[in-house]
């Protein structure tokens, strides 16, 4: 089987390419170009395409890998949001997904933008580096005994919990189904408890129609006061306009953010004023309280191994003609 990699960067292809020799039935080509309708025209000749989050797989694209004769749609990521599964149904392209690669991973990441926003660890670096040892604008809170509210408790979301377990926090979650893993040290409560009653906020849910903007101004007016937001999902949970006007009322004590609205469209490329003015991804970098990553959250060693090698596999069931408990539907 041939696979036509798309987007790949250097950590990508080594980690893949550490593990193709155990796979001889596959054959993968890496490119810097991302999916999308300008780009799938080179899948000819492949069988599988192998994509991203920010891969565009709408209508277009579809048709287009269909066209090729491409049957695989292999997404390196446990998110599919970005894919019209319909039209892939519809062309009897397979789509397989990575659902629980690293979940420490991201949660730790989670962790350490609440940690590095509470104690304005970015601020104090910068502060320490210009031979500034003054501890103004540094002050946090302490996140012992404090209350930790968890949206979302799949597998990230309950690695979570128990970071936040450990730091000695009280851990209310909400979520559609209950987690049973957590039942002894999580109390699951409605949305609007968790907005009301949790210092911390940290966002572990899928993108959805339910769950799109769900942090918008009226949940963040539920909030308390000096609560830390988290987002380590997806960018579209949160509504960026009224994240920022919450910030100007005052509203959060800090805001870590692996993921925003923005992500993907190379907003930071085109660095003209006019556009970063316009672009409110770089509005949120104006302000103190704001720690914003790269979507490096699943970045770990132990993370990108656990990609490449159930990547692989999917191809390997594909090939079989087996079922995958990692095959997404409409």
């Amino acid at each position: 089987m041939k696979i036509l990699f798309y987007d790949a960067k250097s950590y990508d292809i080594n980690s893949f390419s550490s593990l193709l020799p155990d796979y001889p039935k596959l054959t993968v080509e890496f490119i810097k170009s991302d999916l999308d309708p300008r780009t799938a025209a080179l899948s000819e000749g492949f069988d599988a395409v192998c994509a991203f989050v920010n891969s565009d797989v709408g209508a277009q694209t579809l048709d287009i890998l269909h066209a090729k004769g491409i049957r695989l749609l292999l997404m390196r990521c446990a998110g599919f949001n970005n894919v019209d599964l319909e039209q892939a149904a519809k062309y009897q392209i397979r789509v397989m997904r990575v659902p629980g690669y690293s979940p420490e991973a991201v949660a730790e990441h989670a962790m350490a933008l609440a940690l590095a926003s509470n104690r304005r660890l970015h601020k104090a670096y910068n502060k320490v580096r210009e031979n500034d040892f003054s501890l103004s604008g540094l002050m946090g809170f302490n996140f012992y005994q404090k209350t930790a509210g968890i949206i979302g408790t799949g597998k990230i979301g309950a690695a979570m919990c128990r970071i936040c377990h450990g730091f000695g926090m009280k851990v209310i979650a909400q979520d559609v189904y209950e987690n049973p893993s957590l039942k002894d040290f999580v109390e699951y409560v409605s949305m609007d408890e968790v907005l009301q009653r949790s210092d911390l906020i940290s966002l572990h849910c899928p993108l959805m129609d339910s769950t799109y903007h769900l942090i918008n101004i009226d949940t963040i007016r539920r909030m308390k006061d000096g609560v830390v937001l988290v987002n380590t999902s997806r960018g579209a949970l949160v509504k960026t306009e009224d994240l920022i006007e919450g910030i100007r009322m005052h509203k959060f004590a800090g805001v870590g953010l692996d993921v925003y609205e923005e992500e993907g469209t190379n907003v930071f490329e085109d660095r003209s004023d006019e556009i970063l003015e316009h672009s409110t991804t770089a509005r949120l970098l104006s302000f103190p309280n704001v720690m914003i990553t790269s979507h490096q959250g699943f970045f770990t060693v132990e993370a990108l191994d656990a990609i490449a090698s159930t990547t692989l596999e999917n191809a390997m069931d594909f090939l079989a003609g087996k079922e995958s408990p990692n095959e997404v539907s409409p």
